[in-house]
């Protein structure tokens, strides 16, 4: 017998069952952040209806949440890095579970709104915690496997969100519901927390530089905010003098914080500015804020057009947006293999069936009456743009981060996923302000037709930036290795 023929077959790694045992108590955590992202949308409506709240409002509730999130994610991975992630884990974990009490007892649009803001940064300060241990607890081929879990769980609880939501509203009525899709979140939580004191391992501490930017993270928070404002409240106010003074501020406050970042290169900035000295890396960052900026704004636009708009339940309006759920599902479970094969192709073919499905939809709005607009009508379309957000969506930062060194893959993809949240929370202010800045309703007999219309232009807005999206993929490499950067070739 040959050497060959006796050599053993190669074995993944023993991953002890501590590990899996703690990466169920992960995904829990993540399965609450990312179903949050979703599932709230269809309680808008009696949210806008139990609390009086203003069109404004509702573009907060979605951004605020977003916004707040991004902006805490490399604070939280930096000092998870300096003291241990399981603790920042779990204080984010507790924090998001509180605050999604408050939102639940929230009695006016102001006091949910601080409560959703809350939870954003609750869930900024956690989810980092879940890759950085992914990483310690899981070595080489089986890692892949573990974030292939994490890319199920994602798809999962993104797609049971609306279906969820409208479930507990349709059950416990307008009032009660929307608060209870809130409230759906502590037993899960307090499970997860009582998990994670016991489960999760401590430890990876002092592996941060020392030093926090903490003038970079004011000078951002303050320009994105800036930016945030107007562009939610200015269609409400009616477009006031103080909406472009504070864009314009906004504007220098960003432009501050790249000043700032570039005179302390050498001193931990929270943003390395070599990073952008990568031109692929720069056009992956913008393709990051446009996709998420088109994608998350889609069913906050269905899901008021569909209530508000033409009278139905917040249950029929979840059955809406399961073609695009079950299309994501199957596109990201198929990601990581075409990915492999068909390198960059992957993303232009799923950014491509996100333009062809968003542009279906739009002129579904424009063609079809409002009286005979039927969930049906968005099948086919919310299907394709669902299978080709899937196919884009896992696979994406990895392809983004091999711009950049290998060295340089941790700040990468925290600085990816800000833009991402940051490109959540304006594409909803942008959205709001088109929908609700083109609805005008002359009499009762008006609302729907004006209510599709409007919806029609919010639609063509989120088409448009997914096009954007589709030509930015372009600056991409073309294939990645094993490890995530370019290979040797390239």
């Amino acid at each position: 017998m040959t050497e060959a023929a006796t050599t053993p077959a190669w074995q993944p790694p023993t991953v002890p069952r501590s590990a899996w045992n703690a990466l169920v108590v992960l995904m829990a955590g993540m399965f609450m952040a990312l179903l949050d992202t979703t599932i709230v949308n269809v309680a808008l409506p009696t949210i806008r209806m139990s609390l009086d709240a203003s069109e404004a409002t509702l573009s907060w509730i979605i951004s605020g949440y977003a916004l707040a999130f991004g902006i805490a994610l490399i604070p939280a991975g930096r000092i998870g890095d300096r003291i241990g992630h399981k603790w920042v884990f779990f204080t984010g974990l507790a924090l998001f579970t509180l605050a999604s009490l408050f939102c639940g007892l929230a009695q006016t649009s102001l006091q949910l709104i601080v409560a959703r803001v809350v939870q954003g940064l609750a869930g900024g300060m956690f989810v980092p915690g879940v890759t950085a241990m992914i990483q310690l607890l899981f070595p080489g081929r089986v890692r892949g496997k573990a974030f292939a879990i994490m890319g199920s769980v994602i798809g999962v609880s993104t797609a049971l969100g609306p279906i969820l939501g409208g479930l507990i509203i349709e059950a416990f009525g307008d009032e009660n519901g929307w608060r209870l899709v809130f409230w759906v979140n502590i037993p899960i939580g307090i499970i997860a927390l009582i998990a994670a004191a016991k489960i999760l391992p401590a430890g990876s501490e002092g592996q941060a530089k020392e030093g926090y930017d903490l003038v970079g993270l004011v000078l951002l928070t303050a320009g994105l905010v800036a930016l945030l404002v107007p562009l939610i409240e200015g269609q409400d106010k009616g477009w006031p003098a103080w909406t472009f003074i504070t864009l314009a501020a906004g504007v220098l406050l960003i432009v501050a914080f790249a000043l700032w970042e570039l005179r302390i290169v050498d001193q931990n900035p929270m943003v390395p500015p070599h990073l952008f000295s990568h031109p692929q890396f720069t056009g992956g960052t913008i393709l990051a804020l446009v996709y998420f900026a088109a994608f998350t704004s889609i069913f906050f636009t269905i899901s008021l057009l569909w209530q508000a708009g033409l009278g139905h339940t917040a249950l029929e309006s979840g059955v809406v947006g399961v073609p695009f759920a079950l299309g994501s599902i199957l596109g990201a479970s198929q990601s990581n293999r075409l990915s492999q094969r068909l390198g960059r192709t992957v993303l232009i073919v799923g950014t491509a069936m996100v333009c062809v499905g968003l542009v279906w939809v739009w002129l579904v709005l424009r063609i079809e009456p409002a009286q005979d607009l039927a969930n049906w009508d968005l099948l086919a379309p919310l299907l394709i743009a669902g299978i080709g957000s899937g196919l884009f969506i896992a696979p994406n930062v990895q392809f983004i981060v091999a711009t950049v060194d290998r060295s340089e893959a941790g700040s990468a993809s925290g600085v990816i996923s800000v833009m991402q949240r940051v490109g959540s929370a304006i594409g909803i202010a942008v959205i709001g302000s088109v929908l609700f800045g083109t609805l005008h309703i002359t009499g009762p007999a008006d609302v729907q037709q004006a209510f599709v219309d409007s919806a029609a232009h919010a639609m063509a807005v989120s088409a448009a930036l997914s096009i954007v999206a589709f030509a930015l993929v372009f600056v991409l490499p073309r294939k990645v290795n094993a490890y995530g950067g370019p290979p040797a070739a390239e």
